[in-house]
């Protein structure tokens, strides 16, 4: 096939779905200067939107195109821009002969859990995936109280469970990765029941109320092949021998021999970390952000990124991407911006707030969101224990569960009383999404001095880049503390830990940073193990 990249097409022309493909064809037989009956078919391989001028929104695309006589029409475009279709399908890996005594076991269903035991299973290792947390529909009943009454589950929450955090968030699948896996992993969750439109969008999504049945239909698909799934199957302890991996314990009593581990235990899984550092597993510090969230009327959003052309047909809720580098040192940057979404309690302790954001798929809701982060780093930390970065995030956690009430509401404060440091006694035109609800404070009384001031200067930085961002009643939500694991699991150029057998995987081990990095992650660990291990019989 042939590739054409760089394809613009007004807004305004490929508003539907028959226009669009017009349009498409037209210019595709211009570009490529054959006629109708050459052009058997094309599909479209990318689309993003080019807003940079209001008042002229265009579509991008790159598209794939079957024709008649390829080589002779590729002979005669010399255009730039025209390539041949690079063969982006997935390369599996050769199965390795070393003999498996028993069926891996991976740790935390996750994207990295679940890919890495999908491709176990799909390749006859027959994996067992044990879950702390419920399957998600329990789940979304257990976090659905939490936020209606404040009543927490810390084993299944907004952070465990089937699916993982990912799965009660915008469900982004954007990522700075550049891995052929990435395409197969969209296969995957298209096959779930996700929308084929994330296979080619620039910026694809799932939301929250989609996502939820494309991980059943997923962990579905790896029990078709030979699989198991366990929820509430907590590993509390680790049995080594020798340097080597041979049990796991789960829930403080039953035994469970493995001889290969892998640890997809997500970035909240605390208890689990203290586990892992006192039976030797070696692991480091490792920065991450912290702040809060900001919530405006998407409306602004909308006609501050679309101008007039904001609400028009294939257009959607409009999103933002900002950073900023302050004097001080610290860099401040917008993270995980949920259109038409929510502000939700995110907390897995006792005592703790912790936000996050979330979207449904249609991106609907009346508030933007997005996290306000401020990077910390190991110095900032209470200690060089390996695990002080917890202490930290817990620090800040307490802070802000004691001024929203020790009910589990979150404290805020409105944009123009967080500059000029004075309290909010009052709504204006935004009112807040967090549940299980919120209380007015003082918000540099639950985060350190750096990462207010930072933010403070950021806010009115980025007004200039989106204008109304620093609007005087957008809400401020605190605390936002996991936006990556506080810690990194060591591993080799073969995914191992320093025990043998024991495979450190995903965001919680510090190797990605969202579903698709994680996914990726997830499936990179089970070829290591498949090189080495042949499939238990």
């Amino acid at each position: 096939m042939i590739r054409l990249a760089n394809i613009k097409i007004r807004i305004n022309k490929a508003a539907q779905l028959d226009l669009e493909r017009q349009a498409l064809r037209k210019t595709i037989l211009s570009k490529l200067k054959i006629k109708e009956q050459e052009l058997i078919e094309f599909a479209i391989f990318k689309k993003s939107i080019d807003a940079r001028k209001k008042d002229e929104i265009f579509y991008v695309y790159t598209v794939d195109v079957n024709v008649r006589n390829e080589e002779r029409i590729l002979g005669k475009c010399n255009a730039e821009g025209i390539t041949v279709t690079p063969d982006l399908s997935y390369q599996g890996v050769p199965l390795g002969s070393e003999h498996m005594t028993e069926r891996p076991v991976v740790i935390g269903m996750g994207p990295a859990g679940l890919f890495a035991g999908l491709m176990l299973a799909k390749n006859g290792y027959s994996p067992l995936i044990l879950e702390r947390g419920e399957d998600v529909d329990t789940r979304t009943s257990q976090i659905n109280r939490f936020w209606n009454n404040g009543r927490l589950d810390t084993e299944s929450n907004v952070q465990f469970g089937e699916g993982g955090a990912g799965t009660f968030s915008d469900g982004k699948l954007t990522t700075l990765i550049n891995d052929r896996r990435c395409r197969t992993i969209l296969e995957e969750f298209i096959k779930a029941g996700a929308p084929p439109e994330i296979l080619y969008k620039s910026k694809p999504h799932i939301g929250t109320d989609i996502l939820k049945e494309t991980v059943k239909n997923i962990r579905q698909e790896i029990i078709d092949h030979g699989g198991e799934v366990r929820f509430k199957a907590k590993v509390t302890d680790f049995i080594i021998k020798d340097g080597n991996i041979d049990a796991v314990v789960i829930n403080d009593k039953e035994r469970l021999n493995g001889q290969v581990i892998l640890l997809a235990i997500g970035h909240s899984a605390r208890d689990t970390f203290e586990v892992l550092h006192r039976r030797g597993i070696i692991m480091s510090q490792k920065p991450f952000s912290i702040g809060v969230r900001i919530e405006h009327p998407q409306d602004i959003i909308n006609k501050s990124q679309y101008g007039d052309t904001a609400g028009y047909p294939g257009l959607g809720a409009a999103d933002y991407k900002l950073a900023y580098h302050s004097k001080n040192g610290r860099s401040a940057y917008t993270f995980c911006m949920c259109p038409g979404g929510y502000v939700v309690a995110a907390a897995s302790e006792e005592q703790g707030v912790v936000t996050n954001g979330m979207s449904e798929y249609k991106r609907d809701g009346d508030n933007a969101n997005s996290a306000l982060l401020v990077g910390v780093r190991p110095a900032d930390f209470p200690g060089p224990h390996p695990l002080a970065g917890i202490e930290f995030q817990r620090r800040w956690e307490g802070l802000a569960y004691q001024l929203g009430g020790e009910n589990y509401r979150a404290p805020v404060q409105l944009t123009g009383d967080f500059l000029v440091d004075q309290p909010s006694t009052q709504w204006g035109s935004v009112k807040p999404t967090y549940q299980p609800g919120v209380a007015f404070a003082l918000l540099k009384n639950c985060l350190p001095d750096y990462v207010i001031g930072t933010i403070k200067e950021a806010i009115v930085y980025f007004d200039a880049k989106i204008k109304g961002f620093a609007m005087p009643d957008s809400i401020l939500t605190g605390v936002e503390t996991r936006s990556s694991s506080p810690v990194r699991i060591n591993r080799d150029a073969n995914y191992l830990s320093n025990i043998q057998g024991l495979y450190p995987m995903g965001e919680g081990a510090g190797y990605a940073g969202g579903i698709m990095s994680s996914a990726v992650d997830g499936v990179k660990t089970a070829e290591n193990v498949m090189v080495k291990y042949a499939p238990p019989r």
